[in-house]
């Protein structure tokens, strides 16, 4: 056992420099200066009101680029979130901008029924498809209108910088996501190239999606993000990881509701890729470290290779790849967040179902989901 748990841990090493490459060679590939400007339609699905919201949707209006529009979607015109948008159509009149009733949506993926509604009455090619608690600098559509500018590039996902709010277990799951999550996402790039794209940001051309099967083609499945990076990517359309880092808001969250939305993550990528999940056991040696170490208490040399490579592959994530400050002051919380997760992952290969929006869901083996009778 002590021996299987050495080689499972070294593996878990070789993954570390595999992280220290795969940051290497993602910061190589920047954009050419753009020449054009190509007008650009971003999508905002909204469910109410969140903290943040007039802030974050706030610095897509103040957007340094000469030709864009936005369209807001919402399911009834009483949502909270409507004078929100209001307010700023009236503060930003020279920003082209739509408001969208969709009424319920007729499929589980909420937010997909939304898109569709949106793309539908967009009027550009490119579309910005971005949640509402996103947060950007004015440089954002400029960065993104020059990878465009390459013909062969169809679809791009934007790399996000959790930011907690008031909240330990928010915090130490936006710690998660600064290294370890975009950790795993860029070796990913590096084995088997970009063969997948990843919410709350995506960058699409019209065409591509509809060469895909448009939205309905996603409307069933919970990780639609992914699935639209892995469709287009099957076609054969150029799929990047983007140059621009956005700020993702996650808010704050008690203990239970952290759990639920770290549960429900676990299980639907364990529907989604089911080998992939599995190999995620490699992308953590500190719980293999403690394990190996209480088997053969002798072996502690092994302990501080496993702490310096760890501890590499999580800085050049978080502070090369996306410079996040929480985890440069919170890099102590690095060893407890890696722990957690470790839980949740083996809790993801437990159960089949999934809390979202106050409404259990089942997830089928493909990564459908349907809602619970």
């Amino acid at each position: 056992m002590s021996f299987l748990l050495l080689a499972i841990l070294a593996g878990s090493l070789v993954y570390c420099i595999l992280t220290l490459v795969a940051v290497q060679q993602y910061l190589r590939v920047r954009p050419q200066p753009l020449s054009s400007f190509p007008p650009i339609s971003i999508l905002k699905p909204l469910h109410g009101f969140e903290e943040g919201l007039e802030r974050n949707l706030r610095t897509f209006f103040e957007q340094d680029y000469p030709c864009f529009e936005i369209l807001f979607a919402v399911r009834e015109k009483e949502d909270a979130a409507v004078p929100v948008v209001e307010k700023l159509c009236a503060e930003y009149p020279h920003v082209k901008t739509a408001l969208i009733v969709t009424g319920q949506p007729p499929y589980p993926n909420a937010k997909v029924f939304s898109l569709d509604k949106m793309a539908a009455a967009a009027t550009c090619d490119i579309l910005v498809m971005s949640d509402s608690d996103i947060r950007v600098t004015p440089s954002m559509l400029a960065t993104v209108a020059a990878e465009f500018s390459d013909p062969n590039v169809a679809v791009a996902t934007c790399p996000y910088r959790a930011v907690p709010g008031r909240s330990p277990w928010s915090t130490l799951e936006a710690i998660g996501m600064n290294t370890e999550f975009w950790g795993s996402a860029l070796v990913a790039r590096l084995v088997e190239g970009m063969k997948f794209a990843v919410g709350p940001t995506i960058v699409a051309r019209r065409s591509v999606l509809s060469s895909i099967g448009g939205f309905d083609r996603l409307k069933d499945y919970l990780a639609e993000d992914f699935v639209l990076g892995n469709l287009a990517a099957e076609a054969g359309f150029g799929v990047i990881l983007s140059s621009y880092v956005i700020e993702h808001h996650i808010g704050a969250q008690s203990l239970r509701a952290n759990a639920a939305h770290r549960l429900r993550w676990n299980r639907s990528t364990r529907r989604s890729r089911p080998l992939g999940y599995i190999g995620q056991l490699f992308i953590n040696p500190t719980p293999l470290m403690l394990a190996l170490l209480l088997a053969e208490p002798a072996w502690w040399p092994v302990a501080i290779v496993t702490l310096v490579l760890r501890a590499a592959s999580a800085y050049a994530v978080f502070h090369r790849v996306l410079a996040d400050p929480l985890c440069a002051r919170r890099w102590y919380l690095i060893p407890v967040q890696d722990l957690l997760s470790f839980v949740f992952w083996v809790a993801g290969f437990f159960g089949n179902t999934i809390l979202w929006r106050g409404h259990r869901y089942y997830v089928l083996p493909d990564g459908r989901f349907q809602r619970c009778s």
